[in-house]
């Protein structure tokens, strides 16, 4: 198949790749001009956005790879030139709630509009994606392809007929897709706390005890018997990889980055999130539905930034006024 493809940063540039080596045949654009001439494979660069479209065959396909808040510019700047047929595919992080908007009025054009997350594949051209669709059944039909070029098809035993073995699925209607990603993105926040929070406990004991503090500002303790495990928290790392009922991919980078730096003092601690925890914990309030590991995951990203820097000085203010609790200097690094 013919596509174009519009921003070739991690994701967008290796899926033109694989795209290329899958035989399909690329024409890519990037606000970085040196990136879409220097991609090379047979990908053919575009000047613009609509010099992109015009060098497609009808109906066009257009993947959009950006991130969530450039992608309504993007449309309108393909606006005037989209015509009846074509597809429009979002595989960014867009909020659900945009595509529905997106698909309706694209529709009234006749133009289709597909949303698809898209998790993985920035390691290279050895995995692919799984990708999460949602849109026009018709349209799924016309670009599945693609998707099967780029998913991860991997051969590994499926407990289901469907593509979902196959590293892709057609999830439902405008904006199911990028719904399920956004579940699968609070998931991974919370997974990912699940880790640092264990690791972080072992980090914590296999360090030097310090002197034990006797006054009334500090808590005893009963980590008596602890202070000689002198823990290799790289090498648990590693152990847990091979199998360890916690064993994930996700373990395999813990355990990689550890290897290489395992104080990983090149990190400030200070977490993103890019939105997706932020929206899965707004759908489970509006369902009402718990998702308590996943909120807590959120926050705590928040509090790495800062944001909670405020809330702790006011609680030994408080400290202060009621009891005259002295707050206790932070501890030298």
């Amino acid at each position: 198949m013919q596509i174009g493809m519009i921003g070739l940063g991690r994701m967008g540039a290796n899926m033109v790749r694989r795209l290329l080596k899958a035989g399909h045949h690329c024409v890519v654009w990037d606000r970085d001009q040196e990136v879409a001439h220097g991609l090379g494979g047979g990908s053919k660069p575009a000047a613009s956005v609509t010099d992109l479209l015009q060098q497609l065959s009808a109906p066009r396909v257009v993947w959009i790879m950006i991130p969530a808040a450039a992608v309504d510019p993007i449309l309108q700047s393909l606006s005037p030139a989209l015509r009846q047929g074509d597809i429009i595919i979002d595989g960014g992080n867009s909020n659900f709630h945009d595509d529905i908007r997106r698909a309706r009025e694209l529709k009234a054009r006749g133009v289709h509009y597909l949303d698809v997350g898209t998790s993985g594949g920035v390691w290279g051209l050895e995995r692919g994606y799984c990708l999460m669709v949602g849109g026009d059944a018709a349209a799924v039909r016309t670009i599945e392809p693609v998707f099967a070029s780029l998913a991860d098809d991997s051969g590994a035993p499926s407990s289901t007929a469907s593509t979902a073995s196959r590293g892709y699925l057609h999830c439902g209607p405008s904006g199911s897709g990028h719904f399920v990603k956004m579940v699968h993105n609070g998931i991974e926040y919370g997974l990912m706390a699940a880790y640092a929070e264990g690791f972080n406990l072992l980090h914590r004991v296999g360090t030097a005890a310090a002197p034990a503090v006797v006054d009334a500002e500090t808590a005893p303790t009963r980590i008596e018997g602890l202070e000689g495990y002198d823990l290799k928290i790289d090498q648990i790392a590693e152990l847990w990889r091979h199998g360890s009922v916690v064993s994930s991919w996700l373990l395999d980078l813990v355990a990689a980055q550890l290897a290489k730096s395992p104080q990983l003092a090149e990190f400030a601690g200070r977490v993103s999130d890019s939105g997706e925890g932020r929206w899965t914990v707004e759908a489970a309030i509006e369902t009402g539905v718990p998702v308590p590991v996943l909120a807590n995951a959120l926050f705590a990203r928040f509090s790495s930034r800062g944001e909670a820097d405020f809330a702790n000085r006011l609680l030994s203010a408080m400290r202060l006024g009621f009891g005259g609790h002295q707050e206790t200097p932070a501890a030298k690094t």
